[in-house]
């Protein structure tokens, strides 16, 4: 038998034969056949590898999820370090996260999403291809063996997605340079280039426009512009305080 000591934030991850220790974080009683890594074991519980900062034995000493645990031996689960600094802050969301995408490329992010469920194994591919932190709410597909690089959204509420994503990445954010329809970037443009394509009162009151590089959607600074920088502001005053300064928009 294998004990694992699982840390307080990974508890509510737990599931099956971690439910029924929630209270104290401790799964005791798992089986661990001579084949059986301790990154099994750990994912048989619930919590996806993802989700995994160290791999503790009793000693103290730090093992990795291939390792072989003995009978009676006692592991801590422990959670990453935050902030995990990302060398190219790139994310793909399944197709659960759609808010969570809108607000992620409003901060400015690259992210990836696809309004249409295209499977498990299609995000697997283009997360690797692509070299994109797949952030998602399905344990079962972060426990997957191929998936390159993931994370497990922890809330229901995009504002709060939020604020998980950003604490945990601490990525760079640039408000306003990012479609939020398709995740391209944005330029300038000049004002007559697009006021055939505007409405008569945007032509009246707005005088700066951007253009989406991959859409062609055009952007000006309207009458939700005042509850977008709430949003903003909401987002980073509390997590991201380490985080290199925006640029302002232009």
């Amino acid at each position: 038998m294998v004990v694992l000591e699982v840390a307080e934030e990974l508890r509510p991850l737990l599931s099956g034969a971690g439910r029924r220790a929630r209270g104290s974080g401790v799964v005791a009683g798992l089986s661990a056949g001579r084949d059986a890594t301790l990154g099994h074991l750990v994912q048989s519980v619930g919590v996806p590898l993802t989700e995994v900062g160290a791999l503790v034995r009793g000693d103290g000493r730090r093992v990795e999820h291939s390792y072989r645990p003995g009978t009676g031996e006692v592991v801590r689960v422990e959670p990453p370090v935050r902030p995990q600094r990302l060398a190219q802050p790139r994310f793909l969301l399944d197709v659960h996260l759609g808010a969570l995408c809108r607000r992620l490329r409003l901060l400015g992010l690259d992210v990836a999403y696809h309004r249409d469920d295209v499977g498990d194994d299609a995000l697997i591919a283009e997360a690797a291809r692509e070299g994109r932190v797949l952030l998602t709410r399905d344990r079962g597909l972060l426990r997957r063996r191929a998936v390159p690089q993931g994370a497990y959204v922890r809330s229901e509420w995009p504002e709060a997605q939020v604020r998980d994503v950003l604490s945990r990445f601490a990525p760079p954010l640039a408000p306003f340079t990012r479609c939020v329809s398709c995740g391209a970037q944005l330029r300038s443009v000049p004002r007559a280039e697009v006021l055939a394509e505007v409405e008569p009162g945007t032509r009246r009151t707005a005088t700066r426009f951007t253009r989406c590089l991959g859409c062609g959607r055009v952007y000006w600074r309207g009458a939700h512009a005042r509850r977008l920088d709430d949003l903003i502001a909401a987002a980073t005053a509390s997590c991201c305080k380490n985080t290199d300064p925006a640029p302002r928009r232009r």
